[in-house]
């Protein structure tokens, strides 16, 4: 039976080995992979490619089952179309297959269940943020800043530089630009690349 792999993460600095290398060791002869959200199965080119790759009798397999997608609505469309198509999805984490009536029963449950724990994950994050709002210490989108853009323009006034000041306090050269409202120059890049931030 020809197996196909589909790997995913949701975003470009996650790592795909390990999924690569549990499916090919599962057989797969194809393994197409993306970094993309799973909140859609429409924005997901190399899904969409490796599906148009089965045939009957064919399997895709995935290590997890929201690898495959986050919504279980559009995990069932998945399995659906699959079943027209006369192939089957096999899952290595846990190990199942829908080749079978029960196979289907438990892919159903596990999708339901990744999307409620989701939205148990986002009703926490947000009741999180909340508290930290009316407790007067949530700054918005990214980590709560640990120097003062003050402190990064007295440095820079006593005429420190930016790698310098990055080392100093232990920050980022980006975060020193921030501060001083200018960019790095491209000259000014390759000068300090050799530097730690």
């Amino acid at each position: 039976m020809p197996r196909f792999g589909y790997a995913r993460v949701s975003s470009t600095d996650q790592d795909l080995t390990i999924q690569l290398a549990k499916l090919k060791a599962a057989g797969c002869e194809v393994v197409r992979s993306e970094k993309m959200s799973g909140k859609s199965a429409d924005d997901r080119p190399e899904l969409a490619t490796v599906m148009q790759f089965l045939r009957e009798g064919d399997e895709l397999v995935v290590v997890r089952l929201d690898r495959l997608g986050r919504s279980t609505r559009d995990v069932l469309n998945l399995v659906h179309e699959l079943d027209q198509r006369g192939a089957s999805l096999r899952i290595l984490d846990p190990e199942l297959t829908t080749g079978g009536d029960v196979g289907r029963i438990v892919v159903t449950v596990l999708g339901m269940v990744a999307e409620m724990e989701r939205k148990f994950i986002l009703e926490r994050q947000r009741a999180g943020i909340e508290a930290a709002k009316a407790a007067g210490v949530y700054a918005g989108k990214g980590r709560a800043k640990t120097v003062p853009d003050a402190e990064i323009r007295r440095r820079h006034a006593a005429g420190e530089g930016p790698a310098a000041i990055a080392r100093q306090l232990e920050i980022s050269r980006t975060s020193v630009y921030r501060a001083l409202g200018t960019g790095p120059s491209d000259a000014g890049l390759r000068k300090t690349s050799g530097e730690g931030a």
